[in-house]
């Protein structure tokens, strides 16, 4: 009878179904329930094979996860929503690929490239000794033991968020092998013998449409389309849909092209996971082919390699507007007295522009680039003011563009044709002459000026055609042009990159201590799972700039940068993306009247930065907002208002003294999702001579401001 059992076979969906009764003894999972109650109302629930973690998932609402004690089960029993099933019978998936690190410049790297040299893939492996259900400040961590994956090891976690449908599931392990680079896949699977635990699995396209595959598709051989949100779902059997996205920006490494690098898959035997049919989210071992340069993971580092799990009463549609909420639809909220604005896009349109006129034989505007795609992505995200960073390609391939003056009066003409009452189109460069590692220019009008002042040549001449147009051959020739026009300039990817080493090598400088420099700017790189802030190697210049500051002219900022180059209409550009908010009042400035506002509110310090999710749109210490100066006191009032989608983590108020920087931490866990608070705190900031805040959530996605400054004697 056990002989006909193990053989006997049905087809369902498409996918051969195995009934097998026998099973080995296998000891169960051990349950370790918490000693007292968990914050917001979560429960626990042991059953003989089985332990039920519910919690409130909205208002009137509650959900479901469900974990088999039984070893020979899939882990996932179901995740439900008010005890109606919307996916089971499945188990956690993972597959990391274990590469290694070029150290020579240590772990604060961008030009390395792992996949070039020796890597291995390993399947997520989970003995599932015990479950370990804990509180975390005001969220529950569900602990699964034993999870290893090649030289990695440690623990599987879910995270439940009340308030939220959200649980974060992650594979939290870490290795002591040396110069370590990694990527990881994470998903869902079930044995491709067992019954199909879903319908359809769904996924939004590249055109926007919603694609299904019902059924056997959806258990053919792996693919990895290319999808947009970043996101795919299986619809349940019985109604339902179960969304995996990864964190909208901590998930993706830096690359110089944000590409759209098909980062879902669904089928069987995905990679590693032989015998196995699910779906889940990616990253691209190959990125670019350039500079591709995967993820740390130092020796003992705790790496948190996490994507959330978004149960839905409806099907994929709605499961995908549900998962696009978090995001505002990758897009940023407008805000009432700020404009946005975002910098650093090697687009290189001046160049586009020119050649395809000459291969035309073109007066006008060439045929194709009459609207660019990037002009649409720009707007359909609400972002209103574009720096660009023109011109940042070979001297060869500009040569055939045309001499720099020509370049330049395109990039003005071009900008001024695409601006308009949305969008506001700029001017800018990453010279890179001069200084000393890589920088950004930005004037609040069209300038004309040549990067190599030849001897006797004057600094400042008249142009028939032009007007002025100034030649720079030197650190003081910089200076004394941005003095001239109004300019700013500041380090482009500070210590990393082409800034290894800036700016701190030229904080002594006279150019460095003018006002005209601003600072560095901000972006996620490299990237550490290990860390709870994106983007630390910036936070903590802007912090060390600072603590240099001798006087208020030598007080710096750091404005996000996106670094990206060539944007279409498949760009996974959300991902990539941050976005400053600067305090403007009244409409966007027009063109034709200069932009000498924007740069204000920049050297101003009146801004804050954000991945989006996370804003901050109100920000003082005793009154004084960013930027501003005010008494630095025993009990200094520090007060924000904020707002936020994704379940809250914390915020840190840090200051400096011109030697140490100091951090005081509010806890946000606990708050639901989509909500706005004000946060107050008393701070001791007395020989402080700098404070700001940053507030981060589950997803660390964040934001933060420019400090205000105490009061000069």
């Amino acid at each position: 009878m056990i002989a006909a059992l193990r053989l006997a076979t049905v087809l369902t969906a498409g996918c051969f179904v195995a009934l097998d009764a026998a099973h080995a003894q296998t000891p169960a999972t051990v349950l370790h329930q918490p000693a007292r109650a968990l914050p917001g109302d979560v429960r626990v629930t042991r059953a003989q094979d089985a332990v039920t973690i519910d919690w409130p998932s909205a208002a009137g609402e509650r959900a479901q996860l469900v974990l088999s004690l039984d070893k020979r089960m899939p882990l996932i029993r179901t995740i439900a929503i008010a005890g109606k099933p919307v996916l089971g019978g499945v188990d956690p998936a993972g597959v990391v690929t274990v590469g290694t690190r070029d150290l020579k410049q240590g772990w604060t790297i961008f030009f390395d490239n792992p996949r070039q040299r020796p890597f291995e893939s390993f399947p997520l492996t989970l003995s599932r000794d015990d479950i370990t259900v804990r509180a975390e400040g005001g969220y529950t961590r569900v602990i699964v033991g034993g999870a290893a994956a090649g030289p990695f090891s440690g623990s599987y976690q879910f995270t439940l968020y009340p308030g939220s449908r959200l649980v974060r599931a992650a594979m939290v392990m870490s290795t002591h092998r040396p110069a370590t680079a990694y990527t990881f896949d994470a998903g869902l699977t079930a044995a491709s013998a067992d019954t199909l635990p879903w319908r359809a699995i769904a996924f939004t396209d590249l055109t926007d449409a919603l694609v299904r595959k019902a059924g056997e598709a959806s258990c053919k051989p792996a693919v990895s389309p290319k999808v947009r949100a970043r996101m795919i779902a299986a619809e349940g059997t019985t109604g339902g849909a179960l969304g995996i996205l990864p964190p909208p920006h901590q998930f993706y490494y830096p690359l110089d092209y944000a590409n759209n690098d098909n980062s879902a898959w669904y089928g069987s035997d995905y990679r590693n996971l032989t015998g196995r049919t699910g779906f889940g989210v990616r990253q691209t071992l190959e990125g670019d082919r350039r500079w591709v340069p995967w993820v740390n993971a130092p020796p003992g580092s705790v790496q948190d390699m996490g994507v959330f799990l978004l149960p839905d009463t409806g099907d994929a549609a709605s499961v995908t507007r549900a998962a696009l909420a978090y995001t505002r639809n990758d897009s940023f909220k407008r805000l009432a007295g700020h404009h946005s604005f975002t910098s650093h896009y090697h687009i290189e349109h001046t160049e586009a522009f020119l050649n395809t006129a000459r291969f035309q034989q073109s007066t006008q505007v060439p045929d194709g680039l009459e609207s660019p795609d990037f002009v649409k992505r720009f707007k359909d995200m609400n972002v209103e003011i574009v720096h660009l960073a023109e011109l940042h390609l070979p001297r060869e391939a500009l040569d055939r563009a045309g001499d720099r003056l020509t370049l330049l009066k395109m990039m003005h003409a071009e900008t001024a044709r695409l601006s308009d009452d949305k969008l506001l189109l700029l001017p800018g460069e990453e010279p890179n002459v001069h200084l000393g590692g890589h920088w950004i220019s930005f004037f609040p009008k069209p300038v004309y000026w040549t990067l190599d002042r030849k001897e006797g040549q004057p600094f400042v001449e008249e142009d028939p055609r032009l007007g002025k147009v100034y030649h720079v051959g030197s650190q003081d020739d910089v200076l004394k042009l941005m003095q001239a026009e109004h300019g700013l300039m500041w380090t482009a990817h500070p210590r990393v990159k082409g800034s290894l080493g800036f700016p701190d090598k030229h904080k002594d400088t006279p150019f460095f201590k003018s006002d005209r420099f601003l600072g560095g700017a901000w972006k996620n790189m490299p990237v550490d799972y290990s860390l709870a802030r994106l983007g630390t190697r910036v936070l903590d210049t802007l912090d060390d700039m600072n603590n240099w500051a001798a006087t208020p002219a030598e007080r710096k900022f750091a404005p996000g940068e996106v670094d990206v180059f060539q944007i279409d209409r498949e760009s996974e550009l959300y991902a990539h993306m941050n976005i400053n908010y600067l305090r403007l009042d009244g409409p966007l400035p027009r063109y034709a009247d200069g932009w000498a506002t924007v740069l204000d509110a920049l050297r101003g310090g009146r801004f804050f930065t954000t991945t989006g999710e996370v804003l901050i749109p109100d920000f003082t210490i005793d009154g004084a907002k960013s930027g501003e100066e005010t008494g630095f006191g025993r009990n200094a009032t520090v007060r924000a208002t904020i707002e936020w989608t994704f379940p809250l983590a914390y915020a840190e108020i840090v200051s400096g003294d011109g030697a140490k920087v100091y951090r005081d931490r509010i806890d946000l866990s606990g708050a639901a999702p989509f909500g706005s608070r004000t946060i107050e705190k008393r701070v001791d900031l007395r020989g402080r001579k700098w404070a700001r805040i940053e507030v981060w959530d589950v997803a660390t996605n964040g934001a933060y401001t420019p400090p205000v400054f105490p009061k000069a004697n």
